[in-house]
């Protein structure tokens, strides 16, 4: 209980907010570290390694296939919303390579600020964001504009979270790597189309 209450206190401290969105990055300077770290760090000490590579390739792959679509623009700008979009992600994700690019392009379009904070440079920020006790990424924190929390999303939309209960609930029948792969089919097909109209529904 104690934690719960520190995390909810951490949440609704819009000075400590407001100091996690002055040390996010811009959506370009995310795509630009991704490539450094697929590029420039061989690291056989870094557990993610072997996904660069495949996360880059992802994320490139969701900036071309993204379009902005007008329905979605113009719910959007029917909720009047003036704050800003702190989304907690890693360029080795890979749930975050299929949303991060939509999620960062639609919002940019509609003029409101994105920002990116890499979750594992300061893990006291998606710690209040866990997902059933897990720093599962990404996470998009929907700031009003004094950067108190308005809603959060994440880290997949409705259908992958499905996909992910079938998984867990008959890995027998339904193995890992089927689960991955109809997944990663779902993200390519729907190009970040689901994770936006759930974060509009929460504006």
């Amino acid at each position: 209980m104690k934690t719960m209450i520190l995390e909810h206190q951490n949440i609704n401290n819009t000075e400590a907010n407001k100091n996690y969105w002055q040390n996010a990055i811009t959506f370009d300077a995310y795509m630009k570290i991704a490539e450094e770290r697929f590029h420039n760090n061989p690291d056989s000490n870094d557990e993610h390694q072997e996904y660069y590579e495949l996360g880059l390739q992802r994320l490139n792959r969701t900036i071309k296939t993204y379009k902005v679509d007008a329905d979605q623009m113009q719910k959007f700008e029917a909720k009047n919303f003036n704050g800003k979009i702190l989304i907690i992600s890693e360029p080795w994700c890979g749930d975050a390579s299929a949303t991060v690019p939509a999620v960062s392009k639609f919002f940019a379009a509609a003029g409101i600020e994105v920002a990116v904070f890499l979750r594992d440079s300061d893990l006291s920020l998606i710690d209040q964001f866990q997902t059933n006790g897990t720093q599962s990424i990404p996470k998009v924190i929907i700031f009003n504009e004094d950067f108190s929390v308005k809603a959060d999303w994440g880290p997949r939309p409705q259908f992958g979270n499905d996909l992910l209960k079938k998984f867990k609930e008959n890995p027998d029948t339904y193995p890992r790597e089927e689960f991955y792969n109809d997944l990663q089919v779902y993200y390519a097909k729907n190009r970040g189309k689901d994770a936006i109209e759930e974060i509009i529904s929460l504006l």
